[in-house]
């Protein structure tokens, strides 16, 4: 299978890439390998981050080609391939992809994930244009406008809420009508008095000129449609961890040799030492089971891993 890596690195996201310049400034032998050929993750679609400290108004795509540059620097050996499976049963870790199979004796899975689509008209066209995943990451770019947030559960109410705060007026559009959140967030959300519900609706378009500015939502119950006028919409149907190459499962008492713990959505379970069930293997940024996804937990993430793998392989 050709050379023996210290130190495998699956996805070129910002904790991918963090921990790929934290690696090689260890002076460890790293390979980095990205699906895209641009890396960066889902930050490349962002317009403006403005959460990432010291940096205020960089556009996702600068921050990730930052960053990039930053691991080059260091001469960090890439390849781009499709990773299709892994094994982990042995002390030597193998990742497969279409492009062949590589060995390390440490393993850092950055592979993220995905967030859920409406797959409407609109979505793709105005994203990072009106149109997040994330209030968190975008909400202070829409303070005194009326946005819309899309979902019923718990994150879209907590986005709701949080929006709230800095936006004139939000709407939730929900395909019930009630919420499938927790009773104590919908209580809070109802509380809050430039919070509109619209119930038994969905949206069948996001449309503006360069910026959004309406959607047009449809009645689930009658088939009537009708048009709010939005600054901002924010989809908050869930999210899929990027995980189809990995063999794992959730219930700890059934693992076999090799497979890595999932949580119940598909996340690899790993503590804020990013280790997995498995020596050697470590999981980080958002395919990492947490409570906070953000870039700067994505690079804490990256530091973290390579900090406890070079600890590992002194061991070996």
């Amino acid at each position: 299978m050709g050379e023996l890596y210290d130190l495998i690195i699956v996805g070129a996201g910002p904790a991918g890439l963090t921990a790929a310049i934290y690696a090689r400034r260890a002076e460890l032998n790293v390979l980095l390998i990205e699906k895209n050929y641009i890396a960066g993750g889902q930050i490349i679609n962002t317009y403006e981050i403005d959460n990432y400290p010291g940096l205020p108004g960089l556009s996702g795509m600068d921050l990730a080609t930052k960053m990039s540059e930053h691991a080059d620097k260091y001469e960090t050996e890439r390849i781009t391939a499709d990773i299709t499976g892994l094994e982990l049963s042995d002390s030597i870790k193998v990742v497969n992809t279409d492009k062949g199979s590589f060995r390390a004796k440490a393993l850092i899975l950055a592979t993220g994930n995905s967030p859920g689509k409406l797959k409407v008209k609109g979505e793709e066209e105005f994203a990072g244009m009106g149109v997040s995943y994330c209030a968190t990451c975008d909400g202070a770019f829409f303070r005194n406008k009326t946005v819309a947030v899309v979902g019923g559960g718990d994150v879209a109410v907590e986005d709701a809420i949080f929006l709230a705060r800095a936006c004139t007026k939000v709407y939730i559009i929900h395909r019930r009508d009630e919420l499938r959140a927790a009773k104590t967030l919908q209580t809070a959300l109802f509380a809050c008095d430039n919070i509109e519900p619209v119930w038994n609706s969905v949206v069948k378009e996001i449309a503006g000129a360069d910026m959004v500015n309406r959607v047009v939502v449809s009645n689930v119950k009658d088939g009537s449609t009708g048009e709010i006028p939005v600054n901002g919409v924010f989809i908050a149907v869930g999210n899929t961890p990027n995980n189809s190459y990995v063999c794992g499962r959730s219930d700890k008492e059934e693992l076999k040799e090799g497979e890595l713990l999932l949580d119940n959505k598909g996340y690899i379970v790993a503590g804020e030492d990013c280790k997995t069930n498995i020596p050697g293997v470590y999981a980080v940024g958002d395919i990492r089971s947490k409570a906070l996804r953000q870039v700067v937990t994505a690079v804490a993430d990256g530091a973290n891993a390579v900090y406890e793998a070079e600890k590992y392989l002194l061991t070996l």
